[in-house]
């Protein structure tokens, strides 16, 4: 798999979310941005990442990721 097809399969599945993507063959990083995430535990936040990677998980083509999630505002203030 590429970053970029990370990229695209969590921003489809998690609306309004900016997803910023690293890494290559198996092994990736993802920041997501995204209002999604206001209120939620970081547990949760990464709960939700993951749901939109569980086919490729189970398949092998992710075998592991690294998460790190933001609201909107959080990602202003750490820029």
């Amino acid at each position: 798999m590429q970053a970029e097809e990370v990229k695209q399969i969590i921003e489809q599945q998690l609306d309004g979310c900016t997803v910023h993507t690293a890494g290559e063959g198996c092994d990736f990083q993802v920041t997501a941005v995204g209002e999604c995430f206001a209120g939620l535990s970081p547990v949760k936040k990464q709960q939700l990442v993951y749901a939109c990677l569980t086919e490729q998980i189970a398949s092998g083509a992710i075998h592991a990721v690294s998460i790190k999630t933001f609201t909107p505002e959080q990602w202003a203030a750490k820029q």
